[in-house]
């Protein structure tokens, strides 16, 4: 695995994967009942985190194709929006909401989110591999 990854799996993925492993414990370590095992703001937090990284780290190079900048650039643009709207659901009384839908959702953008990055800090890496 390339050093561009691994730091990215290190500094980022972990970093937003934080609220998810602290629910966990949390979890494992209160009485049932008292904390839920998964919570859409978790998988929310984790997506944005994801996403900001990739605005942040496409950014700096110059050498990447400027269609391809724009278009990963829109995308995380997008999934910050949604995660947005998401977000804003969460506040919303839960009688009026089905946080259970909300929850879901979350958890499959959070997946299609981790692999868009992957995918991003991929092609950084094979570009970072190339110049040295």
């Amino acid at each position: 695995m390339g050093n561009k990854k691994a730091k990215w799996l290190i500094y980022t993925v972990l970093v937003g994967l934080i609220p998810i492993l602290s629910r966990l414990i949390v979890w494992f370590a209160t009485k049932e009942g008292t904390v839920e095992i998964l919570s859409s703001s978790d998988f929310i937090v984790f997506g944005l985190v994801l996403h900001i990284s990739n605005i942040n780290e496409i950014e700096h190079y110059s050498s990447l194709d400027e269609a391809w900048k724009t278009f990963q650039n829109g995308v995380s643009i997008l999934f910050i929006v949604i995660y947005s709207i998401f977000l804003s659901l969460t506040l919303i009384d839960g009688n009026l909401v089905d946080l259970t839908v909300v929850t879901s959702c979350t958890m499959v953008l959070a997946f299609f989110s981790f692999l868009i990055g992957y995918s991003v800090y991929d092609r950084i890496s094979k570009i970072d591999d190339r110049t040295c």
